[in-house]
């Protein structure tokens, strides 16, 4: 099958905006080492992508929304049919036809791109500045061709690679340190952005149950970040900046559709309803059983301390009266001594 279609469209995206650009007034000649009107146009083959995509990444949301409201029932089929993995298997693809629910539509918008990314990495490979063949390819005339086969990112050809041969670099103009290095930190910058994707869809949607949508999660989580470490040396700067720009803009769309479409705030009980008390960890103390007597021991100790205080407090000594008291309290000269034993204590308010 003819892939040719795929590079005609994303020829025509990025040759659009980087028109659209050059009319605003956007400088196409080198500032800082960059020519900004195509790394422009790279930003914005994201944006149309993802606007284009953004009902299916709606729907997959809602799909992992669904997933997770599944999950007490999985977990019911697996302790059913525990040791017998195809009977499990085929009650759960029951389970998600019935519900209609698909376990692989979380991966459905990056596999969408994987197209897109192709086309990009086609077209950029092709850009060589001593080309003298072919030079219209996909509708790109010679002087586009030329001029982004020159296209810089801070002197970094954008069809370089950490992998270009010497020869290949002598052909665009570029210092081999220089492209390495650039190559380099937009490699570590696209693995740790992977990463964040994965893991801000995990914390907010929790692993999953099933141990196919687990093993899914797991391979978006760390295997993809980890084969880039590898296969990133062969990826053109180009395509490295539109994957950096595709995970920040997957970044904040998720954090927004996320907020759009929360969790559910209750967890999810064996019947599938909600339950009404929110998860401790713990199981909830039967009425009259062990955890309400213990509860009313530690409450007995309060209140015999308070019992304790207060036959402290009356058995304590008397606190010394005031001088003008002691003084009226003294007997008279020639009167009659009084034991002071016998004398009652003045009775306690209260």
């Amino acid at each position: 099958m003819s892939l040719d279609w795929i590079y005609w469209a994303i020829s025509w995206i990025l040759l659009f905006w980087h028109s659209v650009w050059d009319r605003i007034g956007v400088p196409s000649r080198e500032v800082l080492g960059t020519n900004w009107s195509w790394i422009l146009a790279i930003v914005f083959l994201v944006v149309t992508v993802r606007v284009i995509l953004f009902p299916i990444f709606v729907k997959q949301i809602k799909s992992q929304r669904a997933m997770q409201a599944l999950q007490p029932k999985v977990k019911e089929l697996q302790e059913k049919h525990k040791g017998d993995r195809e009977t499990l298997q085929k009650e759960m693809m029951e389970l998600y036809r019935t519900e209609k629910a698909n376990p692989l539509m979380g991966c459905l918008p990056m596999f969408l791109q994987i197209p897109v990314f192709l086309g990009l990495f086609h077209i950029l490979r092709r850009l060589n500045p001593e080309r003298t063949s072919n030079i219209d390819i996909y509708g790109w005339s010679a002087e586009q061709f030329y001029d982004a086969s020159r296209a810089n990112l801070f002197t970094a050809p954008i069809a370089s690679k950490f992998g270009s041969t010497a020869e290949e670099l002598a052909a665009m103009g570029a210092n081999s340190v220089t492209v390495k290095v650039m190559a380099g930190v937009l490699v570590l910058v696209m693995i740790a952005t992977t990463y964040l994707t994965s893991r801000q869809m995990i914390l907010k949607t929790g692993w999953a149950e099933d141990p196919q949508q687990r093993m899914i999660q797991r391979l978006m989580l760390y295997g993809i970040p980890a084969s880039l470490l590898i296969s990133g040396a062969i990826f053109p700067i180009g395509v490295i900046i539109y994957w950096v720009v595709n995970n920040l803009f997957t970044l904040v769309q998720q954090q927004w559709v996320l907020r759009k479409f929360p969790p559910p705030p209750t967890p999810v009980g064996k019947s599938g309803k909600p339950s009404a008390a929110k998860p401790t960890g713990r199981p909830p103390a039967r009425s009259g059983g062990a955890a309400d007597r213990k509860s009313e021991t530690k409450a007995k100790p309060a209140k015999s301390a308070g019992i304790f205080a207060r036959a402290k407090a009356d058995n304590a000594a008397p606190e010394p009266e005031p001088a003008p008291v002691r003084e009226a309290l003294k007997p008279k000269p020639g009167a009659k001594p009084v034991n002071p034993k016998k004398r009652r204590p003045a009775k306690r308010p209260g």
